[in-house]
């Protein structure tokens, strides 16, 4: 169960409290949105490796970043979550109800970080079991089932501070979207069947920085810039860095030589930029300044320790195979 029980604590810290959206102040929120990030960790792993490895893992990571934005706290059409309007701008688009720049963002810091990253640093940490089910069909159950909890009590909090709800139409459109990722999730073929290609991928410590700077130029303009013209800039740099990374990673995959140890190194880069990020915006709920960097600080020491720890066990396996 150990394997398990990290990734059920190292999402929700890598998807909030690492990227600077809670406090220790808010860290009660943090243990209530455990079951939803933690056992969707655990359900997009398992799913994942018995169906298909990485590709259909990433799928599913961006079908539950859907269905945590939209269904479930509606962050995706409310102009009033947690406070803020995450609908206007240029890039919002009136007949879906939708911020496009808002909507990508979000497909990207939960499909990445709240759930590949922790993914690949708890499996670098445990190796001899890396590509094995961690759980049987009952914990699988049980994962499930505190999953849908988590669900409703998201919802159910967001619904009694915002009192919103999505239009049908925003709704079912959503549910046919998150169904068909799914669905495309579980068609891809497994990666031992794709074509392998000539050369050899890059050095780990190479893709650890590759990692860190698409994904710092994914973050910069959202972060930095805060002018709504700047909306569509972003989208663009979102549409660019998903594009080369994805092509990248795929092809770097294919290549023989290509080990966990080049997995670990891609999720310590992002998570390196999770770091910095944190540091320039100010958490959802407000508070002290102080509070907020001490945060960020305890945070950097805390994820430095776990990835030193991944990526030593990552070169140790690959050492040995």
């Amino acid at each position: 169960m150990r394997p398990v029980l990290g990734l059920f604590l190292l999402a929700p810290f890598v998807g909030e409290f690492l990227l600077g959206n809670l406090t220790v102040d808010s860290l009660w929120v943090g243990v209530l949105l455990i079951p939803l990030y933690g056992c969707g960790a655990v359900l997009v792993r398992e799913l994942g490796r018995r169906a298909g490895g990485w590709p259909t893992m990433a799928l599913l990571a961006v079908a539950y970043a859907l269905i945590e934005e939209g269904p479930v706290d509606q962050l995706l059409w409310t102009d009033a979550y947690a406070g803020h309007d995450y609908l206007a701008g240029p890039a919002y688009v009136p007949w879906l109800g939708m911020n496009v720049q808002t909507t990508l963002i979000i497909i990207a810091l939960h499909a990445v970080w709240s759930i590949s990253v922790p993914i690949a640093l708890v499996e670098s940490l445990t190796p001899a079991r890396r590509t094995t089910p961690w759980l049987g069909g009952f914990g699988l159950t049980v994962v499930g089932v505190l999953y849908a909890v988590g669900c409703v009590l998201v919802f159910y909090g967001n619904y009694l501070d915002t009192r919103f709800l999505a239009s049908p139409a925003q709704q079912i459109g959503m549910a046919v979207v998150i169904a068909g990722v799914i669905v495309a999730a579980f068609l891809l073929p497994r990666r031992s069947r794709s074509p392998r290609l000539t050369g050899r991928p890059p050095e780990p410590g190479s893709a650890a920085l590759f990692a860190f700077f698409l994904t710092s130029a994914f973050w910069a303009p959202a972060v930095l810039v805060t002018a709504a013209w700047y909306q569509w800039v972003t989208v663009v740099a979102w549409s660019v860095v998903a594009v080369t990374g994805i092509t990248a990673v795929s092809r770097w995959s294919r290549r023989d030589g290509w080990s966990q140890q080049h997995v670990c190194a891609l999720a310590i880069g992002a998570a390196a930029t999770y770091t910095w990020v944190a540091f320039p915006q100010r958490p959802e709920e407000g508070g002290p300044l102080v509070t907020d960097l001490a945060t960020n600080v305890v945070c950097a020491a805390v994820i430095g320790v776990v990835v030193v720890l991944a990526a030593r066990k990552a070169r140790e396996n690959t050492m040995l195979g």
